[in-house]
């Protein structure tokens, strides 16, 4: 493997040529017309523009992505996660043109892309399910029993699904029917399958995912859990490695499920398993992500791992060069998701230029960054700026490096979720461990911020008068 195209944009793009720079593997860069002077665009060997700034015309141009790779003997597509990291006729395309797909077989991205078929696929493994229907509905009478048998609160998800699309909570029959024809039509909308199913809503859970690794000889490994629980509207925020409540039985337990679920798809490469955890400890399987995720970088900085490096290698038909009892946790990793959304104005992204940014450097702290100076932010993809992720030998370490790691982290022109970061890291419940996904609805509103930032003004404003008042006392002492 001499070159490689990687088919996406922004931090990811950056973070995968990096590593295949590492290895002394060519990189070839795609962008849009808005994404010209992009960073991605300068770190790569070659680029070739590929399109309008619409994703539908740019990064989500299958054949014209497959022609450049072509024209450039390319020997494989790296497709980062988001656009077309789980399009199944995208990973066949690619391997029907003699080019080596970076990422899972087509097969398994088609089952793990449907809840539904990923439910059934894993049936025979003994894996633990969410009480609920295992087959698309439409007809409401027909959820209502299904309801009434399952006991409320219920939720209703879309099939193909993701990002919290086409989900709908119901805690009551009356609302069945209103929120059933949003979900089918949200769905609809979204992917294209209105296919919706039923299942029984777990009240307090924590949002655990186990990296997996899998090679084309038979080998699995996983590289232990992730703890996702840190969300808005269902979309992850902050991420950690390890979870702050497993213990190593149910850890080796998740782990082991989380591999029985590979091998139910015949997996080959990087994918995540993701799990609901009760306030009981139970686990339930959710879905697979047949892709890198967002939050690799904590499983690395945990394991000791470039898991970029390990797809490679995968997808070059070699072995992977560990076996499950060489892989152990060491320290802590803490990562924030530093989107381009107003935290004060419910997430709702925030365009403009980036007058100022001021990346914040020093031991165990990363930054994966896909931006620079002076850019300014486009509305056509997903508003993520960078990664922010530090490192610690324990937990209350990484919080505090990621305090601080967050004030040195100079943004202007643009509001971002920095300040929700540093809430989160702040806060008792999430400082305790005691939290679960209902975090930002229990604890966080505009006014708590508001707050947080007003008392640090304060503090800050008194520090400053009692530094006034010691130097004027320095300068009036006699020589």
């Amino acid at each position: 493997m001499k070159k490689i195209l990687v088919a996406n944009r922004g931090e990811i793009a950056i973070r995968v040529m990096q590593t295949a720079k590492k290895m002394g593997i060519k990189t070839v860069a795609v962008y849009s017309t808005v994404d010209r002077h992009a960073p991605h665009v300068k770190y790569a060997d070659e680029a070739v523009l590929i399109g309008e700034a619409p994703s539908s015309e740019s990064y989500l141009r299958q054949d014209k992505i497959i022609e450049v790779a072509k024209s450039l003997q390319v020997d494989a597509i790296h497709p980062g996660y988001g656009f077309l990291s789980e399009n199944a006729d995208f990973a066949e395309k690619v391997e029907q043109n003699d080019i080596i797909f970076i990422g899972p077989r087509s097969k398994a991205i088609k089952v793990m892309g449907s809840k539904l078929a990923a439910k059934d696929a894993v049936k025979a493994y003994d894996i633990p399910m969410v009480p609920g229907i295992d087959k698309a509905i439409t007809d409401v009478k027909k959820a209502t029993g299904i309801a009434k048998e399952i006991g409320f609160p219920i939720l209703i998800k879309a099939s193909a699904g993701g990002g919290g699309k086409g989900m709908r909570v119901v805690n009551k029959e009356a609302d069945l029917e209103s929120q059933m024809n949003r979900a089918i039509s949200e769905a609809t909308s979204a992917f294209g399958d209105g296919s919706v199913f039923i299942e029984k809503y777990v009240t307090s859970p924590r949002h655990i995912e186990i990296q997996v690794m899998a090679d084309t000889h038979g080998n699995v490994v996983h590289l232990f859990e992730r703890e996702c629980s840190i969300q808005r509207r269902h979309q992850k925020v902050v991420e950690e490695a390890p979870s702050a409540v497993l213990s190593p039985k149910l850890r080796t337990e998740m782990g082991e499920a989380a591999i029985k679920v590979a091998k139910a798809c015949d997996y080959v490469g990087a994918g995540t398993v993701e799990f609901l955890l009760d306030d009981d400890h139970n686990f339930y399987f959710l879905e697979m992500n047949t892709r890198l995720q967002v939050e690799h970088p904590v499983t690395e900085l945990i394991s000791q791992t470039d898991l970029v490096e390990l797809q490679i290698r995968v997808a070059r038909g070699e072995k992977l060069p560990m076996q499950q009892e060489d892989l152990k946790i060491t320290g802590h990793a803490l990562e924030l998701r530093v989107y381009a959304e107003d935290s004060l104005n419910d997430f709702l992204p925030s365009v403009g230029t980036l007058e100022n940014y001021k990346l914040p450097i020093g031991d165990n702290i990363r930054v994966d960054n896909g931006f620079e100076e002076g850019m300014e932010i486009p509305i056509y993809y997903d508003p993520m700026l960078s990664k922010l992720i530090t490192y610690g030998e324990t937990r209350a370490e990484a919080i505090e490096l990621m305090i601080k790691a967050i004030r040195a982290y100079k943004i202007e022109g643009i509001e971002t979720t920095l300040p929700f970061g540093k809430f989160v890291c702040e806060h008792e419940a999430f400082r305790s461990g005691n939290f679960d996904t209902h975090f930002v609805q229990q604890y966080y509103s505009p006014e708590a911020l508001k707050k947080q930032q007003e008392e640090e003004a304060k503090i800050a404003a008194l520090v400053a008068v009692q530094q006034y008042i010691k130097d004027q006392q320095l300068l009036r002492l006699p020589n």
